[in-house]
């Protein structure tokens, strides 16, 4: 890991992802976890405000750098958190254990978005439920067009974020099923502002 992925971009996402319609997302959708909450990519840590007091939530993410600043926010909002430093294509929990699974802007950055996705669904309850928010591929040709022309240097200087993929799809396909799905621009440059957010369940 060189002196950029581990110093400059962690200060860079912790930044970046505070922008006011991020916040707005994050306050819209963290508060409907409930109890034991399995948080992935839980980065810098800026989902916690938003927890309602009395969940526990377990956060993996590979990146100690960010989750320093997790771990800050943590003790500042009185979360318990377990912090785990790994990928998220193996859990280590058990089947059916967790009551909510959360995902925000990370799926695009998971090497393998449907390994994490299984094994999400292997550790939630039956009855849980996945909330997460995801940008995405543009159902606008134009938009799509200049995402798969962008990407290649996109996840160069972003940690191996992804401008193209397809949340909408790639959820059903792990065996869960949306109870809500939203799609729409967020503010910025539309090759990079397209997101879906929602809730689904285990199917």
């Amino acid at each position: 890991m060189g002196f950029y992925e581990k110093h400059l971009l962690p200060k860079i996402l912790n930044l970046v992802m505070k922008t006011p319609d991020l916040t707005r997302l994050r306050a819209k959708l963290i508060p409907l976890a409930k109890g034991r909450v399995l948080e992935v990519g839980i980065g810098s840590g800026l989902n916690l405000p938003f927890y309602d007091k009395g969940v526990k939530v377990t956060g993996v993410d590979p990146s100690l750098e960010l989750q320093a600043y997790a771990r800050e926010l943590a003790k500042d909002n009185n979360i318990d958190v377990e912090f785990i430093a790994d990928t998220a294509e193996v859990l280590s929990g058990e089947n059916n254990y967790f009551d909510t699974a959360v995902i925000t802007w990370s799926l695009c950055t998971i090497p393998n978005p449907m390994d994490t996705l299984a094994e999400v669904r292997r550790v939630l309850k039956p009855d849980g439920e996945l909330i997460f928010v995801e940008h995405g591929r543009s159902p606008d040709a134009n938009v799509e067009k200049w995402q798969h022309r962008l990407n290649p240097t996109w996840r160069r200087f972003s940690g191996g974020c992804n401008l193209n993929r397809e949340p909408h799809r790639s959820i059903p396909d792990a065996g869960f099923k949306f109870d809500q799905l939203d799609e729409g621009y967020l503010k910025g440059p539309r090759w990079a502002t397209y997101n879906y957010r929602g809730i689904a369940r285990p199917a």
